[in-house]
């Protein structure tokens, strides 16, 4: 019996009497699978695939580094305080905080640290030195082992008596191995193990100096703590849960200044505010990549559409029903989501195995193996983006008319398209949210993207505007002019892609400058002769003799300024707290101790802005801009400081502007000599060290034990060693980015891949050669491409330049290799897209395509 369509050819429903039963719904899901194997061997999906795996795998590489750190945190909560409770504070814990959790039958542990320095021989160097006493860590264990290259075994112990354990970077730098002799202020102590493992210094993003531990019983021979020092207390606690949580409750009523509790549910709040800003950072990166790829299928299903708008019609007229398109049409794509999302998936977690790579040290913890929920997410964000971006083209094809067969203007769906990609944008920005984690800074990337994606869509299509005025004068040059012709021609495929290729390219030089330009600029802020080695605890009875061993080593006048720590406890005689403020930093700075000073002369690295310098004869301070603004203190309003348990009453004379990237000594508050004199203080001056002179230091420490000398710029290079792994790791991401931009040129190019068979055939059979045709090809493409790359360079510039002035207030001088790298790049990438998208146009018979155009 002969099969009838459901419809007439207008696409009106036709009443039958034998109609041929509908076919079940597995043989429709089986007749879609087989369309994706004939499609996919075809190329027609190529595009589509190339375009998920690359969203998806920028999505999942992030998703598995931040979940396995975030399960390293988890895991690692107890064992990174070192305790269940841990009370820091910058004064000694008061004895009755200790008693009290004794009386509760809990064990108690104290800790000293600060920073010093560590002499072997002529060598010396700026360590942390932690003192500890018996029974630390009370959860968790210390690792340590016999030398640098020998594993570490777990230990509860603390060092024997004399001795010490220390980090093998110490030993590396010292030039000493485990048994030799290290001095620390008026002590020597032996080398007795190597620290593998620290428990509660937990994921060290930023080692500034190798670890020391020592003995608290021995600390006061060294003589490094004074009055007056910067030591940072800590009470560790342990024991039973319930004894825990009323020890914990009565601490939180009895907490003095400067005191505060992390627990086990705080788990470092430092550390995961760094991580949580690292993986917003990235999670920025591959949303870049996924907002581009989403370009890239809306590109390629469109092609994909326009292709299948004619076998679609002549289903419709051999019986199929919409439905049973539909379905097809989605099992199709979905199977193409699951199979792409699967080959994302496995690549974004070997990406993540090279961020974790490259991230070096900065991670210096054994990562768990990952959970599945960002196998998950990457799943859910290819189904979405393909069938979020693919849904109004799927939309045009179940509505395809069986009059296309004859009338190929029949169309429709106009109205679908746009719901479809209305449903699409929500579910998107669904999956923005939850991948980002914050409306706001989902918001914030799409607005960003979207606004550098429409000002490049202005600036290209003023630069079409402007290449069709210049057609007419490329009459003696048929190359040029088919090039030309096909920029202006296809204008709005063309500003696609410009558009696209440029965003991913203006993500990678922006990073490249960030790296270069602007930490040159910033290094440029710096005179040659800027102090880089700050001397620190200098006791009053040092001053002279210090300057004069400076003096003999060419460091002439050097200021020294003294120091004395105080807290801020009333203003105009109104008791102020952390209570009392909103803003985060303003809390910070009430619950702190402030490193004060006194002199009669402003600093050279200061400017006064509001008032008046001190009179030295009256109790008045100085105070720096920013931090008057965040407390709300003005000119005139009394402040009292409490210096040794002692209240100190003071005016504000004035405020001032504070340069703090001279190098030079600068404090928050300067108060005026008669206020300070009689106050506990010990002294710091900055100085320049040429590099002739490298022996002052050790020279320096053999006289004066006591003192510590930072080496600003060894710590700057260590900093920029940090910044410069994190930049790597992200390099890899943005790799991505570039990809997706490529993947976007080569479904634009794609798009007009019939449009310029045909072009080509029309032009050969009037004359044209294959090589003019090939040239203006290659012409068009290099166009594209150094268009992007012009526009990626501005871009990145233009951010650059904000960023300098805005935000690190130094002025950069913008190079020229950005534009040139950026016009290059955009051409190769250009070149390989169009490799990609455009294969075989040219060799197609002109004759064939211009039968099949009949």
């Amino acid at each position: 019996m002969m099969d009838f369509p459901d419809s007439d050819l207008a696409g009106r429903p036709v009443i039958e009497k034998n109609r041929t039963p509908r076919p079940s719904l597995m043989a429709t899901l089986r007749q879609g699978a087989r369309m994706m194997w004939r499609d996919a061997r075809a190329g027609e999906l190529r595009l589509l695939i190339w375009a998920l795996v690359v969203a998806v795998a920028a999505v999942t590489s992030v998703g598995f580094l931040a979940d396995r750190v975030g399960q390293a945190l988890t895991r690692d909560a107890s064992q990174m305080l070192g305790a269940d409770l841990l009370l820091e504070a910058d004064a000694p814990v008061a004895q009755d905080q200790i008693d009290a959790a004794r009386q509760r039958g809990l064990e108690v542990s104290r800790t000293w640290q600060f920073p010093s320095m560590a002499s072997a021989g002529d060598a010396a160097q700026l360590v942390s030195v932690k003192a500890v006493e018996a029974g630390y860590p009370l959860r968790g264990s210390l690792r340590v082992a016999v030398d640098p290259v020998t594993a570490g075994e777990l230990t509860n112990d603390i060092p024997a008596a004399g001795t010490v354990w220390v980090d093998a970077q110490l030993l590396a730098l010292l030039n000493i191995g485990v048994g030799d002799s290290l001095g620390l202020g008026d002590s020597h102590f032996r080398v007795s193990r190597v620290i593998t493992y620290e428990p509660d210094r937990g994921m060290q993003f930023v080692n500034v100096a190798p670890r020391v531990l020592m003995r608290a019983d021995e600390l006061e021979a060294t003589g490094l703590v004074t009055l007056g020092s910067r030591v940072g207390h800590a009470l560790l606690v342990a024991g039973d849960p319930n004894e825990m949580a009323a020890y914990s409750s009565w601490l939180q009523g009895h907490l003095q200044k400067g005191q505060k509790i992390a627990t086990v549910e705080s788990g470092r709040p430092e550390v995961q505010r760094t991580l949580d800003r690292a993986q917003r950072f990235l999670a920025l990166v591959a949303l870049l990549a996924v907002l581009i790829s989403a370009v890239a299928v809306a590109l390629a299903a469109g092609r994909f559409m326009v292709r299948h708008r004619d076998g679609i019609a002549v289903m419709r007229c051999l019986g199929a029903e919409q439905r049973q398109i539909t379905l097809m049409l989605l099992a199709e794509f979905v199977l193409v989501g699951l199979c792409a999302s699967a080959a994302g998936g496995l690549l974004g977690y070997a990406v993540h195995e090279g961020l974790v790579y490259a991230l070096g040290n900065l991670i210096d913890t054994e990562l768990p193996a990952p959970s599945l929920m960002p196998a998950l997410q990457g799943l859910v964000t290819g189904i979405l983006l393909l069938l979020g971006f693919a849904l109004p083209s799927l939309a045009q094809l179940r509505h395809v008319p069986p009059a296309r067969v004859l009338r190929r203007e029949a169309d429709g769906g106009r109205l679908r398209g746009v719901l479809g990609y209305a449903l699409g944008a929500v579910g998107f920005a669904l999956l923005i949210w939850w991948f980002a984690g914050n409306a706001r800074l989902g918001g914030v990337v799409a607005a960003g993207f979207l606004g550098a994606f429409g000002a490049f869509a202005l600036v290209a299509w003023l630069c079409v505007l402007a290449l069709a005025r210049l057609r007419g004068w490329a009459a003696g040059m048929p190359t040029l002019r088919f090039a030309l012709a096909g920029v202006v021609r296809r204008r709005a495929a063309t500003i696609t892609q410009v558009c696209a290729l440029a965003v991913g390219l203006m993500a990678l030089l922006l990073l490249a400058m960030t790296r270069t330009d602007l930490v040159a600029g910033w290094q440029r802020t710096l005179p040659a002769d800027a102090p880089n080695r700050f001397l620190i605890n200098i006791q009053p009875d040092q001053r002279e003799p210090v300057q004069n061993l400076l003096a003999t080593h060419g460091i002439d006048h050097p200021t020294l300024w003294p120091m004395v720590r105080g807290r801020l406890v009333a203003v105009d005689g109104r008791q102020v707290g952390p209570d009392d403020y909103d803003e985060p930093r303003a809390k910070r700075l009430v619950n702190r101790e402030f490193n004060l000073s006194y002199g009669t002369q402003l600093p050279a690295a200061n400017r006064v802005v509001d008032g008046r310098w001190l009179n030295p004869n009256a109790p008045e301070v100085s105070l720096e801009a920013g931090l008057a603004k965040s407390l709300g203190i003005g000119v005139g309003s009394v402040l009292t400081f409490d210096v040794a348990g002692q209240p100190i009453d003071v005016t504000v004379a004035g405020t001032r502007s504070v340069d703090w990237d001279s190098m030079q000594v600068n404090f928050f508050a300067v108060l005026s000599p008669v206020a300070l004199r009689d106050a506990p203080q010990n002294w710091i001056t900055s100085f320049h060290l040429p590099a002739d002179r490298a022996d002052l230091p050790r020279e320096l420490l053999k006289q004066f034990p006591n003192l510590t000398v930072f080496d600003v710029g060894s710590i700057l290079s260590q900093l920029q060693s940090v910044l410069d792994q994190v930049i790597t790791a992200v390099q890899l991401l943005f790799v991505f980015t570039l990809a997706a931009g490529v993947l976007v040129l080569s479904a634009a190019l794609t798009a007009t891949r019939d449009e310029r068979i045909r072009e080509a055939a029309v032009l050969r059979a009037l004359g044209a050669t294959r090589s003019q045709l090939a040239r203006a090809q290659r012409l068009e493409v290099w166009a594209v491409g150094g268009l992007a790359g012009l526009l990626a360079a501005a871009g990145a510039s233009a951010i650059a330049w904000a960023l300098s002035t805005y935000v690190f207030d130094f002025r950069i001088t913008l190079s020229l290799w950005p534009w040139l790298a950026g016009i290059g790049v955009g051409i190769l990438a250009a070149w390989g897209g169009a490799a990609m998208a455009l294969r075989g146009v040219l060799r197609t018979p002109p004759l064939l395509t211009l039968r099949q155009a009949g």
